[in-house]
């Protein structure tokens, strides 16, 4: 089969690479021409505009960085939605509100394709080997169109509702989250004085009651930013705050509160203006450990 995928950021090529890998002949496409070209030195083939990827596909995936991208990417010119795209399969994986993804899904529909949405929790590690969750929005007929191309992505796979529930869920899965890194950083200000190895005291959080699954696999992440250290990015700074506003725009929709995540926001915003913006996730912990520490001197 062949796949497309609009979208090739540090997800969208990592999921790329997965399915290369499981034989799936790829074709790609991104606004930036650079971020597709190791998925075409191994192999996949690049289209010169997002409706040119569309006619050489049956399923194309999409994972994009806002509202305002997917709909430069599916209604823009030459966009995905430009030509026939009768019986076409759409997989969208960004992480949006899911009144977006229910617009979406009508633009589709009225032009005779098909849309779920399906975010992913997870990041590059886990996408590379097939190990990321999965929430999925839509009809029974198309999540099981794009079931046996998502399983090849995830360790679980949950249909949760119509389309825009898999939005709804992806942002609950990463609340948590993104308060976890801000929470962790306020814990350790409190005993990071006593001087003790940074990868013993993230060891030490994994193994407690306060540890996150997170904290078993990026624990030593933790621990070398701590030390000062640089690690690669696996997601950023600016990316948690973006999904942040995303929760806070839902969130006033639907007229809930969420108190956490708009503090969190603001910790986060300091965070990037301090010039942390591009850094992974761990820097937030390590950015308010310094900050404490500065403060307290």
């Amino acid at each position: 089969m062949k796949i497309g995928i609009a979208g090739t950021g540090r997800m969208g090529a990592a999921i790329g690479e997965r399915l290369m890998a499981e034989g799936y002949d790829l074709v790609v496409w991104n606004r930036t021409k650079d971020k597709t070209k190791p998925l075409v030195e191994a192999g996949a083939s690049e289209a010169a505009t997002p409706a040119d990827l569309a006619s050489q596909v049956d399923t194309v995936i999409t994972i994009l960085t806002n509202a305002d991208s997917i709909d430069a990417v599916y209604r823009g010119p030459d966009g995905l939605l430009g030509g026939d795209v009768s019986g076409k399969l759409f997989i969208e994986m960004s992480t949006v509100r899911p009144v977006t993804e229910e617009k979406l899904a009508a633009d589709i529909r009225a032009k005779g394709g098909a849309m779920v949405d399906a975010p992913v929790g997870g990041t590059t590690g886990p996408a590379k080997e097939g190990k990321l969750v999965g929430v999925i929005g839509g009809d029974d007929a198309d999540v099981a169109r794009a079931r046996p191309i998502l399983e090849k992505l995830c360790k679980r796979l949950d249909h949760v509702g119509s389309v825009g529930a898999g939005a709804s869920f992806k942002l609950a899965i990463n609340l948590p989250l993104v308060v976890y890194w801000q929470a962790l950083g306020e814990a350790l200000s409190l005993c990071s004085h006593h001087g003790v190895d940074p990868l013993r005291i993230a060891d030490l959080m994994a193994d407690s009651s306060a540890g996150p699954n997170m904290m078993k696999v990026r624990g030593w992440a933790v621990a070398a930013v701590l030390k000062g250290e640089t690690v690669p990015a696996t997601f950023d700074i600016d990316s948690m705050r973006k999904d942040m506003r995303t929760m806070l725009e839902e969130a006033e929709a639907r007229g809930v509160e969420l108190p956490l995540v708009a503090r969190s926001l603001a910790c986060y915003d300091e965070c990037s203006a301090a010039g942390h913006g591009a850094g992974d996730p761990a820097m937030e912990t390590a950015f308010w450990v310094s900050r404490g520490t500065a403060k307290g001197a």
